[in-house]
């Protein structure tokens, strides 16, 4: 597809064009609104201003599944197709830049592009594979680190109130990724810190430098003392890698570890105000229903940029050789095309939504991720017997950025289910970790070698189990 039939063309280039500006208050407030009020006034392609920076914005579903899908071919990754940056009008500190900037597998195109993603999906295999043994132990190790984090959170109570953002959607990736990357929470602690800066903060230059070093001495480690870990399995499925290349490899990390916490968040969110899903959740409802939430609400709202290669019909204007365009798949999953055919009435829902990209650049962990989700969810409404937001939907705070749809916060009041008002207090939450320490090289620990001290995200998430606590008994 080049055109869509329904708009006729629209003379004006992306410097030319009056702008709309995208992070508005109404924007963090109410997406959806902004985006019906472009697809009003303009159809499916928009130009905007982007933290400062001309783009247009594509928010019809089969504008985007184009891009997506014509990825290397007509449209690129790579940023030295911008012509804006090439020419030195992207400004240097502009804050997506570092992300954007990344070389690695997942801002580049072609052969490149084919043969590292051939590699990342040789790694994750035996993690994705439900007959692999690393798959068995890593849902063995997921259901462990959630009733860690909630014996956290209830510690010593039957009731009470908790940040399930702070106390369980974001830490679980992180232990996940270590138990992927074979290390310990103390080691990874601070790298996650730096990737949620990298793809949040201000100090995204800082975030990036700091986290290079340290996957680069990891890399290096694993190269000497390999073990069953996704590091190791990279090098194995790509033995040309150099550790430079590989420590950069690592920065796609960040995606997943933030798209899975937040699409824990929004899972949760959902579930407690949706009383159909709650009263239908088996297991696999679970799962479908983690499916429509990553649908209808999905935790990466917009994918970073893609550049035209040459002058493209799109949504009724002319895209020009070296324009950036946002791809908001948000937008196109709420489509008209494709969410008239979501029905209320059933968890069910449509796996065609763009939630997870499509073409070569489709996210390769989303079977993980699902999998994480599912498991988070479900252990959630086995240990309380009641979950309900501290605030109303509409007052829950939001992450400002220019890619993910994230809470900030998730405030709840809850009830232990009777079955676990007892349950004892497990010393394993406070080093884990991942793998055999057999496997693992000498400094990086893991839950069979001598327990290091407490970890600062351990230290922390006690902390804001004791204010809690104490905020709670006050009131």
């Amino acid at each position: 597809m080049t055109t869509d039939s329904r708009f006729a063309p629209r003379a004006g280039t992306l410097t030319s064009s009056p702008l709309e500006p995208l992070f508005t208050r109404e924007y963090d407030a109410d997406p959806a609104l902004v985006h019906e009020r472009f697809r009003t006034a303009y159809g499916p392609v928009a130009p905007v201003d982007l933290l400062g920076v001309p783009v247009w914005f594509v928010l019809g579903y089969e504008e985007v599944l184009h891009v997506l899908q014509n990825a290397g071919d007509r449209w690129s990754k790579c940023v030295a197709n911008w012509r804006a940056f090439t020419e030195g009008r992207v400004p240097a500190d502009w804050p997506p830049l570092t992300l954007l900037t990344a070389d690695n597998t997942g801002f580049q195109d072609g052969d490149r592009h084919r043969l590292g993603r051939a590699a990342w999906d040789a790694a994750l295999r035996p993690f994705q594979d439900p007959a692999h043994p690393q798959a068995q132990a890593m849902e063995r190790a997921i259901l462990r680190y959630c009733d860690d984090l909630i014996d956290v959170v209830t510690e010593g109570t039957s009731s009470g109130l908790a940040d399930l953002c702070a106390q369980y959607g974001r830490p679980l990736p992180l232990m996940v990724a270590n138990h992927l990357l074979g290390v310990t929470l103390e080691y990874g602690d601070d790298m996650v810190m730096d990737f949620w800066r990298l793809l949040d903060g201000p100090d995204s230059g800082g975030a990036y430098q700091r986290l290079y070093a340290a996957l680069h001495d990891l890399v290096t480690a694993k190269r000497s003392r390999p073990g069953e870990d996704f590091i190791s399995y990279l090098f194995a499925a790509k033995p040309d890698f150099t550790d430079d290349e590989l420590a950069r490899e690592l920065f796609l990390l960040p995606a997943f570890l933030d798209f899975t916490g937040s699409l824990i968040c929004n899972a949760v969110v959902e579930v407690i105000t949706n009383p159909r899903l709650r009263t239908t959740l088996s297991t696999g409802a679970i799962e479908e229903a983690v499916n429509r939430v990553a649908m209808l609400k999905p935790a990466i709202a917009n994918v970073t940029l893609r550049y035209a290669k040459a002058d493209v019909k799109l949504g009724g204007f002319t895209i020009a050789a070296g324009d950036p365009v946002l791809l908001s798949v948000a937008a196109a999953n709420n489509d008209p095309q494709i969410a008239s055919a979501l029905s209320d009435d059933t968890v069910r829902s449509t796996r065609a939504h763009l939630s997870w990209g499509a073409g070569p650049h489709r996210c390769p962990s989303r079977r993980l991720a699902t999998q994480i989700t599912t498991i988070a969810v479900r252990r959630l409404l086995e240990r309380f017997s009641t979950l309900r937001l501290a605030l109303p939907p509409d007052q829950l705070p939001w992450r400002p950025s220019p890619f993910m749809r994230a809470l900030r916060s998730l405030p709840v009041q809850y009830e232990v289910r009777q079955d676990f008002a007892l349950r004892p207090r497990r010393e394993s939450r406070e080093t884990a970790g991942a793998g055999d320490s057999a496997s693992r090289p000498q400094g990086i620990p893991g839950d069979g070698d001598r327990p290091p001290a407490r970890s600062a995200l351990w230290a922390f998430l006690h902390r804001l189990r004791g204010g809690r606590r104490d905020d709670h008994q006050a009131g």
